[in-house]
């Protein structure tokens, strides 16, 4: 019966270590993580010009890529110490939960419901819902002349929620992983409009101005902040005092006019960091 009685002690004891030991690694901050190994799996979009852009030699350009260097950097992870990985809106909770990247900077609008899988560093931008139209299109002039018309968006999008919120039945949407095959069905006339934030509209209007324009202007705020996993309060604040460093030193505006500018979007005040 002792025997016994000591066979349970030691399993639960080492339910207990086995336990304290996952509560422990679901809370290890980036920040230690960036200290020990000196590197950085980032999330970002590759299909976002002016925000995040792979071009053909690899490089990632644009603001938020920007944001995500800067915020690195102030980590201590030099840029080529960064590995960039793809992150399209459908995929970036499970991301962050499984470790495949420390943190995403895609255009991630901060959302409740995003916040109970995610902790949020920010917000850094802020801009809103817009449409895409073929040049040639006279006929939609903004989100209530949709009717019976066909949208895209990319899946998982705060976007696609709102056209399911304010639309309804009354549109056909059409979901895509990626914004850019949006743009591709639109100019194949596979759909009639293409929505998503005005800051990523802008600069696909930025590149094909002659097929493409914005119409209805912007419907909803989209507050963009930098996905962490669930739970890591310190890599949160390490975060937040990088976002708010960028802004102080000027660095922050001179990515937004050097990257969105051009595009159309006007450089206004930065939002007011939240949080720790």
């Amino acid at each position: 019966m002792r025997r016994l009685r000591c066979l349970v002690n030691v399993a639960a004891a080492g339910i207990l270590l086995t336990a304290c030991s996952a509560s422990d690694a679901t809370v290890d901050s980036i920040t230690a993580r960036a200290s020990d190994t000196g590197s950085l799996t980032i999330g970002v979009r590759f299909d976002q010009p002016g925000l995040s852009e792979r071009l053909v030699d690899g490089d990632v350009v644009g603001f938020d890529a920007d944001v995500a260097r800067f915020v690195a950097a102030e980590l201590g992870v030099a840029e080529d110490d960064i590995t960039w990985r793809e992150t399209t809106p459908a995929e970036r909770e499970e991301a962050l939960a499984t470790g495949a990247v420390d943190l995403v900077v895609a255009a991630y609008s901060i959302t409740d419901e995003r916040s109970d899988e995610v902790t949020f560093a920010g917000p850094y931008f802020e801009t809103g819902q817009d449409l895409l139209v073929r040049r040639t299109s006279t006929d939609i002039t903004g989100p209530d002349s949709l009717g019976g018309r066909t949208v895209c968006t990319s899946t998982g999008s705060t976007s696609a929620q709102h056209v399911k919120e304010r639309l309804g039945d009354a549109v056909r949407l059409s979901e895509y992983p990626r914004v850019s095959e949006c743009v591709t069905a639109l100019l194949a006339d596979r759909v009639d409009a293409v929505t998503t934030d005005g800051a990523i509209l802008a600069g696909y209007v930025a590149q094909h101005p002659e097929l493409v324009r914005l119409v209805g202007g912007q419907w909803s705020t989209e507050r963009y902040g930098v996905g962490l996993p669930k739970g890591d309060h310190e890599g949160q604040a390490a975060v937040n005092a990088a976002i708010r460093k960028m802004i102080d030193s000027g660095s922050w505006r001179a990515s937004l006019e050097r990257h969105l500018a051009p595009s159309g979007i006007e450089v206004a005040d930065p939002p007011e960091v939240e949080g720790p």
